[in-house]
């Protein structure tokens, strides 16, 4: 019987599902467009174009999984980027009979009262929210009319290793020399952040779980934290002094949304951290066994940009 599982995607999420699934002992082919990058003991790499129907049945024959990884290139792109790509994966897993396991995001939600909670409707009104409740809905009904099987699992803002293009990661440098940081929305609002790492451990569980198809997840992640605690947080981790941590002005948004394309596609986003923004992760744990990594690891993780095997190294060099 095949053990074959193929990660499209090989972005953080990526990395850390191949990590999981290699030292659980499967055969692992990372996807990416390339099919370049650095070298995972036990994952083989391959390149593809992820809106390629064809390539991803190529490679996905004979294959337990075949894992939505992917990170498009900007929140400019998404209208264009994501309906081809969702259209491939779909075809794709039709062919093969590889589940379908998508890595996704809590946007579908919206604004909500109270912890973000599987089987809430995904209400969301905005762009990129239709976009990915979209395409979770459009793979839920291929899964109940029994053309496959599919499943998803969503995660917060991610920390923890390999992860760059978030916003902690963000800040995460010049706070760790000792500079006052800027966020965005508020720096005292609640708010779960999903390391990189549990994200993937979610996806290689529920892949081999079939009474877990047919559903959605939320990845096993900490008791929330706020913007300004979570970089206290990372600094005291790396042995360094909390610094100051102050929110952006509002009206960088809507102004600097006029000439800056990314600035105006955040303001669709910028409510998740002007509210509370509380993940509850609960069900994972109750019935998959899956807890979050304890938060003082994941800050250290955050803090170095490394994994396990590397956390009693000296902090990276940080520039102003």
């Amino acid at each position: 019987m095949s053990d074959l599982h193929v990660i499209v995607g090989a972005g953080p999420v990526g990395r850390a599902t191949a990590v999981q699934l290699a030292s659980e002992g499967h055969d692992v082919l990372l996807v990416s467009r390339s099919g370049r990058g650095p070298e995972i003991d036990g994952v083989r790499r391959a390149a593809a174009d992820a809106a390629d129907g064809d390539r991803l049945a190529e490679l996905a024959t004979g294959a337990v999984a075949l894992y939505n990884c992917i990170n498009p290139p900007s929140y400019t792109v998404w209208p264009t980027y994501w309906p081809p790509v969702a259209a491939a994966f779909l075809a794709a897993a039709e062919r093969t009979g590889a589940t379908l396991v998508t890595a996704s995001c809590l946007y579908g939600y919206g604004p909500v009262d109270g912890p973000m909670i599987e089987g809430m409707p995904d209400a969301a009104t905005g762009t990129k929210a239709r976009i990915r409740a979209g395409m979770w809905a459009d793979a839920l009904a291929a899964h109940e009319a029994g053309r496959i099987r599919a499943v998803e699992v969503r995660g917060s803002d991610y920390v923890g290793p390999w992860v760059t293009n978030a916003h902690i990661a963000q800040v995460t440098a010049r706070a760790l020399a000792g500079k006052s940081v800027r966020v965005f929305g508020s720096a005292d609002q609640p708010h779960t952040f999903t390391d990189v790492r549990d994200m993937g451990r979610a996806l290689a569980a529920v892949a081999q779980a079939p009474h877990a198809w047919g559903r959605v997840w939320h990845a096993p992640s900490n008791a929330p934290r706020t913007q300004a605690e979570t970089v206290a947080d990372v600094c005291r981790a790396a042995g360094r002094e909390p610094v100051a941590v102050r929110a952006w002005p509002k009206a960088l948004l809507s102004v600097g949304g006029v000439f800056v394309p990314l600035l105006r596609e955040m303001r669709e986003t910028v409510y998740q951290f002007e509210r509370p923004y509380v993940l509850d992760s609960s069900a994972i744990t109750r019935e998959l066994g899956l807890e979050p990594t304890a938060w003082a690891e994941v800050c250290r993780a955050t803090a170095l940009g490394v994994d396990d095997a590397t956390l009693g190294a000296a902090p990276p060099t940080t520039t102003s």
